[in-house]
């Protein structure tokens, strides 16, 4: 079943006022915020490669009071255990049983801060939850519920003590970005209101978390043409064979780009994706999932710049793919 007219003007309608909502909290960030909620209603993960003090904390609160969600952070180090992530079990005494204790991965909207100062081993741990929204403990599956979100945050400056992030785990994030500082207005707007040291406890919900369900599952019913299909698995083809890549777009970047150009389409009030879709989407939901040539990243080659030849190579089908 596709997604009616009269559906997609709704669902562009509440986008706009979730993104207008959070944007009270995160002064100038428009793009970032709408790339941000595209992630949480095509049930995926954002990870940001930011500086310090740009906003990433109160991005993640603001989203978890918008859709009345729970938010925890997590802040990453070298001595944080799976356990710390995950939750573990401990035998009680009093009831001589087994309890599970959940841990703080267990929210609607996890902020993951400076993800790749934990170890591998600790890393790991999200594998199983940011894919499959679940935690196995002891044998013991425990779903994490809907909406689930991991707001991932590393330092693109610093990388003392730090482990790179495995390319697994990369592939679980829908999209990478960065909200990067405010504009001179905006700028000038923060610190006027300097004694605001959370706006997010200002904002007012806009809809439910079972309402953010709702529109994930509708979203999902937005048309995609067999051509379009087509143009992004060649897109993705082209991106394997490029002589500077290890490792192009995999089968699941390729699914990442349908989901999300399904949640953009109809964030725009269309019930059915566009090509331009893809080409808009992919320098923040492919760029991270290539894997340079050591010989080619030395010659100066990046993702970007692979990328953008590949969608600049690859024709676009031109008919209208409307449902």
């Amino acid at each position: 079943m596709t997604m009616t007219n009269e559906q997609a003007a709704w669902f562009a309608e509440t986008f706009e006022k979730l993104v207008a909502n959070v944007g009270q909290a995160v002064l100038g960030k428009e793009h970032v915020i709408r790339l941000t909620f595209t992630a949480m209603l095509a049930e995926g993960h954002v990870l940001f490669e930011d500086a310090p003090g740009t906003g990433k904390t109160s991005l993640a609160r603001a989203l978890a009071a918008t859709v009345q969600g729970s938010h925890n952070r997590i802040q990453f180090t070298p001595d944080l255990l799976p356990s710390d992530v995950t939750g573990v079990t401990i035998y009680d005494q009093k009831t001589q049983k087994f309890e599970f204790h959940k841990g703080p991965v267990f929210s609607n909207i996890v902020l993951a801060d400076e993800i790749n100062r934990a170890s591998p081993k600790t890393q790991s741990a999200l594998l199983e939850v940011m894919e499959e929204s679940r935690v196995t403990v002891d044998g013991t599956t425990y779903d994490a519920g809907r909406p689930f979100m991991v707001l991932a945050t590393q330092n693109p400056i610093e990388q003392a003590g730090t482990y790179r992030l495995p390319e697994a785990q990369l592939d679980r994030f829908l999209i990478k970005t960065s909200i990067g500082y405010p504009d001179h207005a905006s700028t000038v707007r923060l610190l006027g209101g300097s004694n605001l040291k959370d706006r997010s406890k200002d904002l007012s919900a806009i809809i439910t978390t079972q309402a953010v369900a709702d529109m994930a599952d509708l979203a999902a019913t937005t048309h995609v043409d067999t051509a379009v299909l087509e143009y992004i698995s060649r897109l993705c083809e082209e991106t394997r064979n490029a002589s500077e890549t290890r490792l192009g777009v995999s089968v699941r970047g390729a699914l990442a780009m349908v989901r999300a150009a399904k949640v953009w389409a109809a964030s725009q009030g269309r019930n059915f994706v566009l090509p331009d879709d893809v080409k808009e989407l992919a320098p923040v939901v492919w760029t991270h999932r290539l894997v340079m040539d050591p010989e080619a990243e030395f010659s100066g080659a990046t993702p970007e710049v692979v990328l953008t030849r590949v969608l600049a190579d690859v024709a676009a089908p031109q008919q209208r793919a409307s449902a």
